[in-house]
């Protein structure tokens, strides 16, 4: 309950816990991959923390595998349901196996909403849903998205941004490196920490000290 933060005004507050360790969740997911979606639903809005990283396992993988019309269901369902979709690890786990792969080919005004709103929640699903291009070499949604949250107030979202510039920059150091010569000055100290993780000890210096 620490590790999560559940105390008083913390990110987390009011979460409750089971104790499941991630492999046996896993395993639960392995044995119910076919519940029913209505079903799966109900489990997303468990109050236990547990039972909704099993639901959105289940729908990783049910998305993964189904029709393009199971998958529209289950990305609708996940959209409507983001209020429970309430800690770093249940976006984490989720926002770049259903979000992103849906809008691939597709116009991505969604992910500008999301990013934009009072939900951090809502925001961090944007920032990592863009993981799904980022692996494709497609920069341009990261990008906007980290651009759109450079002024945003809270620490998981500066990490969570931080983290897809890190990973832009994995692929192409020049993308990231434009990006920062762009908006270092304004960027909270915590995303840039994250993106230049990788850069020379001296690059690393001499980007904290602008």
């Amino acid at each position: 309950m620490r590790f999560f933060k559940t105390g008083p005004g913390e990110y987390g507050e009011g979460d409750k816990f089971l104790g499941l360790s991630l492999p046996a969740i896993r395993a639960a997911a392995r044995t119910y991959k076919d519940l029913p979606l209505a079903t799966t639903i109900a489990l997303l809005r468990s109050p236990w923390h547990e039972e909704r990283l099993l639901a959105l396992i289940i729908l990783v993988k049910q998305y993964e595998r189904g029709t393009d019309a199971q998958r529209g269901a289950i990305h609708r369902a996940y959209l409507a349901n983001t209020r429970y979709i309430n800690n770093w690890d249940l976006v984490d786990s989720s926002a770049q196996y259903i979000v992103g792969p849906h809008l691939k080919g597709a116009k991505r005004l969604l992910l500008a909403r999301l990013a934009r709103s009072r939900s951090m929640w809502e925001r961090r699903i944007a920032v990592l849903a863009t993981f799904a291009y980022i692996k494709d070499d497609d920069f341009a949604d990261a990008l906007r998205i980290a651009e759109l949250l450079l002024g945003d107030e809270h620490d998981l979202i500066h990490k969570a941004t931080g983290w897809m510039l890190r990973e832009v920059g994995k692929r192409d150091e020049r993308v990231l490196e434009s990006f920062l010569r762009r908006h270092v000055k304004r960027m909270p100290r915590t995303t840039l920490r994250y993106a230049i993780e990788r850069f020379s000890p001296r690059k690393r210096a001499a980007y904290m000290e602008m």
